[in-house]
Order: structure tokens, then C-alpha cells, then sequence
């Protein structure tokens, strides 16, 4: 299937990704097999379809997002014992190292993803169409975000640019230092921007708002104050975004692309999929992983009780805060509410039970997949909403000075919740507040580490270590030994 090495994730044929691992279904070539990688690019309509080839591998980043909340002190791990997906229980703990399968597949989906891209950047001069621009544009998108996810996750790490490599140059490549991993992700992003619409009008395609809010958030994640203000405040005064009235709305299949959408991953619950190959699915995995085990009753439906909210995150929102029964389940406080509580039932997984759930991406009754549901959800991942960019914006013009501004996209943020505003004293006020706004999707983590607040809110954090993840042993092997391993790993 692939075209080199079939072991080695920087060595994927890009072209052999297209047609399998959960996009076959995008390209349709009569008679088959007539059609390789060196003489794919002919018509526009091929340059369409390897762009949503490298969409594809969006749909994979439900594991980033679960390792983000269960490496923080907002869940745990759960699930139906500890020996169950042991990847993310060592994470929970602190204990991972080198062999850990859910490390390893998020840097083997990130680096597919990246594949795709470059391959498309490698023949970007085929052929000349109109579009092919926006798409160019988009490539260099999704490339800055898989980049991005790696950079956080991993700290240095190899850089491949508009091409594909054989297996000797793997043995080759050195890992390049976070600081150029960076250049080229502000490099793509800012390329990219002024080729995009300012409102995507097909659905989870990247927008120039969407490109300008992640080149915002890479340029906090370096401590780029001013240029990250700048950056959020062009998003905000385009005038394309706002924040929708209802909160509780905010994460239902009904309310998906609304307002404050600046960019999603796009799932279906019309394609099955199976436990054997995650990254295959077309459904979202997050709210079946994320149900309650066995349960029977209203309103949800059965799961298998991942990534728990912890009593720590419970006690962070205040009674009047709305936002804490959307953002958590309270199960049993819910079983009580309801008008037979008796005939209502449920089981308790061995890998840990705090008696909440992930109320935002949970599975829902009427919102269920075909089977497999547990892997089916059509609930999109909510990647950057403008609540978002209002806090990250907050956050950078705080920390350049300007604290008026700080305190207008603050204030927003803390009316639309339902809560009173209160004078910004400290920037742990606007950390605290990205907490409580966008906790149980996927920052809590990252947040921690890139605000140095990582040892003081998680049991066993190692400083000098845990900032980073480590490098799969397996890919340090498939790489000749030529890859350091992270310090204290």
C-alpha cells in the first residue's frame, strides 16, 4: 500500500494515503490502478481531492484533545480498567515514557497529515486553474496545524517541507529546534492568509479568520504578546464572528457553523467504523469514548466513560455559573432530577469514577451514528470558537500593557456565561477564565505548560520533563537512532 517504507511514518506515499486509511471514497479512478504518485496532479479536480485527503486526518485529533484534558487537572483517564488504553492512564499518572501507543498515534497521524500536504506543495506547479490558489492556501493551513499540534506535544522535531522523503533520508533527517518548526508554521500561515476567504463557504474549510486566530495563537504560545494582540484584533474587528446568546447551545449537531464557529473538524454519523483502525473513522469518537458505561435511561446514550471531569474542575465554577452543567455532568444529580429515577441505571468502570462526565461531547440520544455508535458521533470538534480568540486576545493585550482592552474581551466573555464581570487584577484572572470557558476541549494541558502553571496544578509533574512529551521509542528506532529522546525520558 505504501510506497516505500511501510513502517515509518515520514516515509508514507501520500498518494497511497489518498486512496486508503478513510478517504477512498473521495477518489474513483477507472480502471484502477492506472494512476500513481508521480503522475497524479493532472486536472484540477485531482488537486481537490488530495486536499481532502489531507483533511482527513483532522478527524484523528480526537486523541489530542482527550491526552490535553487527562494530562491536566480537569479528567482522568477512566475507561473500563486501567489496563484499558494503558497509554492514557499512564499520561493521567504522569508515567509515560517512550511505549505508549496513544503518543505514538498522534505523532504518526500528524506526520500523514503533513504527508498529504507537502504532496500537494511538491506539485503545486503541475498545472495552472483558477482556485488553485484558496487551495494552496489550505494546504499550508492544515500543514501549520499538524505542525503546530507536534510542536506542542514534542518539542523539536523533524522538519519536511514540499516533499516526500525515502526511507535512507529518514536516518538522516536531524530534528529541527521548536524555533524554525515555528518560523515555517508563522511562514505557511501568513502565506496562506491573504488567499482565503474571510468566511469559509463550504463547511470545516479553513477561512483567513481561521489561519489569522491560529497564527494568534502560535505567536502566544511564543510569547509574541503584541504580535498575537495585533493578530486576534484583526479577527475580531472583521466583524464575521460573535458569540451566540445561549451557551448551552454551543455543542449540539443543531447549532453546528453558527457564529462563533472560527474553524471545526467535521464529523458524520453515516459512516461506520471499528475499533481496529481509529484513524479510519469518519465519525467522532469523543462522545461514545466519552459516555456513560451501560447506562439506561433519558436524554444520553450507553458509552464507555472516558476522560472524566475531575471534583477539582467541578469546584472551579462557581453555583451561578452556568456554564458547569453544560460543561459537566453530574450523574448523579441528574438521575434525581428526573421524573422515574428508579427505572434509571448505569455502571461504574474500573479505571476510575469521579461521578461526572464530558458534558460538551458526550453521546446524546438523537445524535447517534450508525453502528459502531460508539465511533460514529456527528458532533464536530469545536477547534477555535471566538470565545477562544476573545480570551487568547485578552490574554496577549494584558500581557503587552494594554489593559483595557484586556478587560472589554474579558467582560464579553464573563457576560454572555451569565456571571458578573470583575476588574481584572492579575493575568491568572484571564487563565482562570479560559478554564472555566473552554474546559474539556483540548487547551488545559498546553495552557498549563506554556503559563508555567503545570507543577503547581498537576500531581506528579516533573519540571524540565513533562513540559514535553516524549518521542515514541519505536519511530527513535525506525530513525536509526539518529533522534534524542526528550530530557528525563
Amino acid at each position: 500500500m505504501k510506497k516505500t517504507v511501510k513502517n515509518s511514518f515520514l516515509v508514507l506515499s501520500v498518494f497511497a494515503c489518498i486512496m486508503f486509511t478513510g478517504c477512498e471514497k473521495f477518489l474513483n479512478v477507472t480502471p484502477p490502478f492506472t494512476q500513481d504518485a508521480e503522475n497524479y496532479f493532472q486536472t484540477p479536480a485531482d488537486y481537490e481531492m488530495a486536499l481532502t485527503g489531507a483533511y482527513d486526518l483532522l478527524q484523528s485529533t480526537f486523541m489530542n484533545v482527550w491526552i490535553s484534558e487527562i494530562a491536566s487537572d480537569n479528567t482522568i483517564a477512566g475507561g473500563e480498567s486501567v489496563n484499558d488504553t494503558q497509554g492514557l492512564h499512564q499520561i493521567d499518572n504522569m508515567t509515560h515514557g517512550g511505549v505508549n501507543n496513544e503518543l505514538r498515534n498522534v505523532m504518526r497521524w500528524m506526520y500523514s497529515g503533513i504527508t498529504r500536504c507537502n504532496f500537494i506543495m511538491e506539485n503545486k506547479d503541475n498545472i495552472d486553474f483558477t482556485g488553485k490558489n484558496k487551495i494552496i492556501a489550505e494546504a499550508k493551513f492544515l500543514r501549520a496545524f499538524y505542525y503546530f499540534e507536534l510542536v506542542k506535544f514534542f518539542g523539536d522535531i523533524p522538519l519536511v517541507i514540499d516533499q516526500r522523503i525515502g526511507a535512507e533520508e529518514v536516518t538522516q533527517i536531524e530534528r529541527a529546534p521548536k524555533a524554525e518548526v515555528y518560523a515555517q508554521i508563522e511562514s505557511d500561515l501568513t502565506s496562506a492568509i491573504p488567499d482565503l476567504d474571510l468566511i469559509s463557504l463550504m463547511k470545516g474549510r479553513a477561512s483567513k479568520g481561521a489561519a489569522q486566530s491560529l497564527l494568534g495563537k502560535v505567536y502566544l504560545y511564543q510569547n509574541k504578546f503584541s504580535e498575537a494582540a495585533t493578530t486576534f484584533d484583526e479577527v475580531i474587528n472583521s466583524g464575521a464572528y460573535a458569540l451566540i446568546n445561549d451557551y448551552s447551545q454551543l455543542f449540539s449537531v443543531a447549532s453546528e457553523n453558527n457564529s462563533e464557529t472560527v474553524f471545526d473538524v467535521e464529523y458524520t454519523g453515516a459512516e461506520g467504523g471499528g475499533y481496529g483502525c481509529l484513524v479510519c473513522l469518519e465519525g467522532n469518537a469523543g462522545p461514545g469514548f466519552q459516555g456513560i458505561r451501560q447506562y439506561v435511561g433519558p436524554v444520553y446514550g450507553d458509552g464507555n466513560s472516558y476522560n472524566l471531569p475531575t471534583q477539582d474542575l467541578y469546584d472551579a465554577f462557581s453555583s451561578f455559573d452556568g456554564r458547569r452543567g453544560v460543561t459537566i455532568l453530574d450523574i448523579e444529580a441528574f438521575i434525581a432530577e428526573q421524573d422515574n429515577p428508579d427505572l434509571i441505571s448505569y455502571a461504574i468502570g474500573a479505571g476510575g469514577h469521579t461521578g461526572y462526565y464530558n458534558n460538551k461531547y458526550i453521546k446524546r440520544q438523537g445524535e447517534i451514528g450508525l453502528p459502531d455508535n460508539d465511533l460514529t458521533s456527528p458532533v464536530n470538534y469545536r477547534v477555535i470558537r471566538y470565545a477562544d480568540v476573545l480570551l487568547m486576545a485578552a490574554e496577549a493585550h494584558f500581557q503587552s500593557g494594554n489593559v483595557g482592552a484586556a478587560q472589554g474581551y474579558f467582560n464579553e466573555i464573563r457576560a454572555r456565561a451569565g456571571v458578573q464581570p470583575f476588574p481584572i487584577s492579575s493575568i491568572e484572572d484571564i487563565y482562570n477564565e479560559r478554564r472555566l470557558e473552554l474546559a474539556c476541549e483540548g487547551h488545559r494541558f498546553f495552557d498549563l505548560v506554556r503559563t508555567g502553571q503545570a507543577e503547581q496544578h498537576i500531581d506528579g509533574f516533573v519540571v524540565g520533563k513533562h513540559e514535553l512529551f516524549p518521542i515514541p521509542q519505536l519511530e527513535i528506532d525506525l530513525a536509526g537512532g539518529n533522534w534524542s529522546q526528550n530530557p528525563g525520558y
